[in-house]
């Protein structure tokens, strides 16, 4: 018991524990429905629904770890089927016979493979030895004002002691005879609780795959919906010879006699808030021996569990993730003190929770520490009832590693940006009309730093007026160069202003397209949200400012999901693994972040939703926000949020980012609108390739007349992905005559006004 903080012997806390589990038998045995009816049901219930054909679910993402997705696996797992880990017999044990039927329970767990040598050695010893700690009490001993000249090494002393008493009240000290115990009880405890804990024996075949065969740390990413998930993982991965994970746990569970017992089942408790100082700053001491430690249990090679989500849901709901724990197995895999670390989220699911309900926190009243006398209630609540059915999932295992990889480096990331795509992008969307040479290089260095800002290569280095004037020279034949009128030697270069110069310059301006794309959707969402409030306002003066006008952030996500659906064979917006939803907000975050938006004040006046525009299909899943551990679970973090209000800066800086942006997509909506003016032509059915070739033409001439702004809207790419979208959304029909493709306009569009709404819709989120 050493380093506990407690000297209560071991043994009286077996005897407590043994005392306790009899007593709640006896209360068992009054129960109504007695254990072998309730086994009985369960089997009758498996026999019914269980051995049908049912999907395998846990597989981990193809697009994000395709390698992981091959290891572990094999076609045989899906069909070992489910099983109920409470249910033991003789058939689970090396015995057979009378007395093994009798004794099932006790030989199952004696003949667990669980041991002293699986867990960590002399881990206080080399946390407070490990550099990040020594620096951190180097650090807090310098910071103690009232230390005199002469004393430091005492002060430093004094700092260590605090250190180790800060690390022995954290540190978890697994007792593989305590598991044994404890999942003795916990089978037969669970076995009057409820009728089945469900497991699917493929995922756990895969998980003790990966336990046994790689040698790296494994860390269990659980949902978090009652106290007993710590409990039903720890048993299920004892019962196969998988060993306990140390278990990240709130220091509002510390509490005598049972934090001993939660510290040798795995458990380690951390604070709910690092701010614990008395002056409120963080504690750089306690956050060192926090990252240390988790360190060196990954290190050597511990297992972990860790609930993202903090808190117990309390609306039935994942609740938001939140970043703290796992930061730190990130930064330590990052950094290279480990190798790798596999990942394996759980699910748990629960017919009903032990907890019974959250109503009373539903209604507003505040929730109640955890005490001996709370646990002693809810214990002897659940003695006469009967929670149904639990079923726990573990998917299948994955490298964090290949995760972080793939999402640094994409497909659209592996390529870096150059010189010239920079160069092209400023000479087209930020200075059409011309720039003198130092503010082009200005310009370059900010766009470059941007670009690394967001996670993408560059494909070149120097200083930015060298680099500039190499990307100059291999673009000379797409660009103007003059003199500067000011006679003070600068040039000033321009776009060409020919169709071929203008093609190749967006050539080299499409290789940087999908690093904005998201913003760009966001920035042409906003001008159309504006124009439509101003309408909506009644507003006849046109000088008025749109940038008054408060946007919803919902009703502007909403906006750019229809533009990115419009534009759906232009723009790849989303990965497979996120949602349009969760990339566009941000993107809305991003653009706050850089000041280009606001957020309005809170009392602004709710905006209803334009009558034109068609509600969302499905409300929009909560967007993943990591938040630190330090917030207290009792805040309003996790509850519904009102719709936020948002402004566009008026500064210069911002209006000229924001204006880039929506120049980016320009082109394309400029050959969309024009495809959708030339549609009005179109009276009668024609074949697929002169529609495209005509319609070329005409976005062409508009070009080479200086009609349309953006001479790189002709391009024959954006005329064949237009005719596909119209086809796709209905604006043409096909029909097929003689192996030839006709288009022809769809019913919906005869009529000139649904054909002029086309039109209306793209335009509105067009520069004018």
């Amino acid at each position: 018991m050493k380093g506990n903080g407690l000297k209560f012997p071991l043994v009286c806390y077996l005897f407590f524990l043994i005392a306790f589990f009899f007593f709640l038998c006896v209360c068992l045995k009054d129960r109504s429905t007695s254990p072998s009816v309730l086994r009985s049901v369960a089997s009758s219930w498996k026999d019914g629904l269980l051995n049908r054909k049912r999907p395998f679910v846990g597989r981990c993402c193809y697009s994000c770890t395709p390698q992981s997705w091959e290891q572990l696996f094999n076609p045989s797992i899906p069909s070992l089927g489910l099983r109920n880990v409470i249910y033991i017999n003789e058939t689970h044990t090396r015995q057979r016979g009378w007395l093994a039927r009798r004794l099932s329970y006790v030989l199952f767990v004696t003949e667990r493979d669980v041991h002293k040598d699986m867990f960590t050695r002399n881990v206080v010893d080399n946390v407070l030895n490990s550099s990040r700690v020594e620096t951190a009490i180097l650090k807090s001993a310098a910071d103690v004002e009232s230390v005199k000249p002469g004393y430091e090494y005492k002060a430093v002393n004094k700092v260590k002691q605090k250190a180790r008493n800060v690390l022995q009240e954290m540190v978890a000290n697994i007792s593989p005879a305590f598991i044994r115990l404890t999942g003795w009880v916990l089978l037969r405890l669970f076995n009057g609780f409820f009728w089945s804990i469900q497991i699917h024996k493929g995922q756990l075949e895969m998980v003790k795959k990966a336990a046994t065969e790689q040698n790296v740390p494994m860390i269990f990413l659980p949902v978090h919906k009652s106290h007993i998930d710590y409990l039903l993982i720890t048993l299920i991965l004892f019962c196969h010879n998988i060993k306990a994970p140390h278990i990240a746990a709130g220091n509002n569970l510390s509490i005598p006699v049972l934090s001993v017992l939660i510290r040798k089942l795995g458990g380690f408790f951390i604070r709910r808030r690092m701010e614990e100082t008395e002056d409120g700053k963080k504690d750089v001491l306690y956050r060192s021996l926090l990252h240390s430690y988790v360190e060196e249990l990954m290190k050597q090679q511990q297992f972990l569990e860790v609930y993202l989500e903090g808190t117990r849901s309390r609306s039935g709901k994942p609740s938001t993730a939140r970043a703290g724990m796992l930061s730190i197995v990130v930064d330590t895999l990052c950094t290279g003190a480990i190798g790798d670390v596999l990942v394996v989220p759980v699910g748990i699911s629960y017919d009903r929770i032990i907890e019974g309900n959250y109503n009373s926190e539903q209604l507003g009243k505040p929730k109640k520490n955890e005490s001996w006398w709370g646990i002693a209630c809810g214990v002897f609540r659940m003695l006469r009832k009967n929670y149904g059915c639990v079923r726990v999932d573990f998917n299948q295992p994955f490298s964090l590693k290949e995760y972080l990889d793939t999402q640094r480096n994409p497909a659209n990331k592996s390529s870096s940006i150059m010189s010239t795509h920079i160069v092209a992008c400023l000479l087209l969307y930020r200075h059409r009309q011309g720039v003198v040479l130092s503010k082009l290089v200005e310009d370059f260095f900010n766009m470059k730093e941007e670009i690394l800002s967001r996670d993408f290569d560059l494909g070149f280095s120097g200083n930015s007026e060298d680099v500039v004037m190499r990307a100059l020279h291999l673009l000379e034949n797409c660009i103007n160069v003059t003199s500067s009128s000011s006679g003070n030697g600068e040039f000033t270069i321009a776009p060409g202003q020919t169709v071929p110069a203008l093609f190749e310059l967006n050539f080299y301006s499409n290789c940087l397209f999908h690093v904005f794309i998201s913003d760009a959707v966001i920035a042409c969402s906003i001008l159309s949200l504006q124009r439509e409030l101003k309408l909506e306002s009644n507003s006849h003066n046109l000088n008025e400012d749109p940038y008054v006008f408060p946007l919803g952030q919902e009703r502007l996500i909403r906006k750019a999901a229809g533009l990115a659906h419009f534009l759906i064979n232009e723009v790849a917006v989303a990965p497979p693994c996120q949602t349009i939803y969760q990339v566009f907000h941000d993107a809305v975050t991003r653009l706050i972040q850089y000041g280009v938006l606001y957020v309005a004040e809170e009392d602004q006046e709710e905006l209803s939703p334009s009558p034109a525009e068609e509600p969302w299909p499905k409300k929009f899943s909560e967007p993943l926000s990591w938040r630190s551990d330090e917030e207290d679970e009792d805040s309003d973090f996790g509850e519904e949020q009102r719709d936020r209000y948002l402004k566009v800066s008026t500064s210069a800086e911002h209006q000229e980012f924001f204006l880039f942006l929506q120049r980016l997509l320009s082109p394309v909506l400029e050959a969309y609108s024009g495809a959708a003016i030339f549609v009005h032509s179109l009276s009668e059915p024609m074949s697929e390739s002169d529609f495209t070739q005509k319609l070329f033409r005409y976005l062409l001439t508009r070009t080479e007349r200086g009609v349309a702004a953006y001479g790189e809207s002709a391009t024959h790419y954006l005329v064949k992905n237009t005719v596909k979208t119209f086809k796709e959304l209905g604006v043409l029909k096909e029909r097929k005559e003689d192996k030839v493709t006709t288009l022809e306009l769809s019913s919906t569009f005869i009529p000139q006004a649904n054909r002029n709404k086309l039109l209306q819709y793209i335009l509105g989120f067009s520069l004018l």
